[in-house]
């Protein structure tokens, strides 16, 4: 199942919003990090900078053939040997990635879909115990130029109460900007019975 309209734009304007890099560290990544799994991949705009951060690999899903092509061609032109890209439906099937086989996931400018719990869930999933969730989307706010329509554009306070009732825990420094349009955070994976106030299960 695609997900709905992202307002997503061309590939030049995309990469120009961002310092992949400096975005990753602030949403937690690190290179204690073995595998990470990403949640559409699209240009492979953060898909080639996390795979210069881990240890092990990045596992990069996306419903559209032409975006997983495009990041394993940029992955080979990069040298980049431990990027493994995947066309799948993970909204109607999962990743297909073994319980807890994964560090840290990424869901940047995904959760305006249909069924945002779903997505958490497999995160919640894949990501092992002291594991993290990196969130990024566009900011609730109708002036930016590009994404997906304000009646489907969660808020950062929706993000965490899905993510919070997927069994993760909002981790310091909380909601962060990333300017100019983006809003981040980061989520420590909890026992399901867990009060998401309380994160000291999370790494």
């Amino acid at each position: 199942m695609k997900a709905r309209e992202s307002g997503m734009p061309g590939e030049a304007m995309w990469d120009g919003f961002f310092d992949p890099p400096s975005v990753l560290a602030t949403l937690g990544l690190t290179p204690n990090c073995r595998n990470a799994a990403e949640f559409g991949c699209g240009y492979g705009t953060f898909t080639l900078p996390a795979a210069r951060i881990v240890s092990g690999s990045v596992y990069a899903f996306d419903i559209e053939l032409e975006m997983t092509e495009r990041t394993a061609a940029k992955a080979q032109a990069a040298g980049l040997s431990n990027i493994v890209t995947c066309v799948r439906d993970f909204m109607a099937e999962g990743t297909g990635l073994a319980d807890a086989s994964v560090d840290y996931a990424m869901m940047f400018n995904i959760l305006h879909c249909e069924a945002p719990d779903t997505l958490l869930r497999e995160a919640h999933r894949v990501v092992g115990r002291r594991g993290k969730l990196g969130i990024m989307h566009w900011n609730y706010d109708a002036a930016t130029p590009r994404g997906p329509s304000m009646t489907i554009r969660p808020r950062p306070e929706q993000c965490q109460s899905w993510a919070e009732h997927a069994g993760f825990s909002l981790l310091p420094p909380g909601v962060v900007d990333l300017p100019p349009y983006h809003y981040g955070m980061i989520l420590g994976k909890r026992r399901l019975n867990q009060d998401p106030r309380d994160d000291r299960g999370a790494g």
